[in-house]
């Protein structure tokens, strides 16, 4: 047998090859009441986002030449408003990130 090949047989004397430690062990598990904080708020921002993003939608669609209307710089409320639309949703995101991660922390310093 080639030396190659005998590399992969194991007996049964030989020691259980040591598993990878795992990339979650540190990862500590929001409790429940953390959890649903998360979820509340993840649920409201999605709410609060959903009518700027539909009031963006319904606006273009039954007042079209109101985007038109120059409001900022030069640049008419289309683009005004779609740049906000981003910023809010990176600033929601940024909120809901900092809130779920300091649930956990809140939590266990007051056990």
């Amino acid at each position: 047998m080639p030396l190659a090949e005998k590399s992969f047989v194991l007996s049964a004397t030989d020691p259980a090859p040591e598993s990878e430690p795992s990339v979650t062990a540190d990862v500590s598990t929001p409790t429940p009441a953390a959890s649903d904080k998360a979820s509340r708020l993840g649920l409201v921002l999605f709410v609060i986002y959903l009518l700027l993003y539909g009031g963006f939608v319904l606006l273009n669609a039954f007042q079209a030449e109101t985007m038109d209307t120059i409001v900022f710089a030069g640049l008419n409320l289309a683009i005004v408003y779609g740049f906000a639309l981003i910023l809010v949703a990176i600033g929601m995101a940024l909120i809901y990130g900092m809130k779920s991660v300091d649930e956990p922390e809140a939590t266990e310093a007051s056990e």
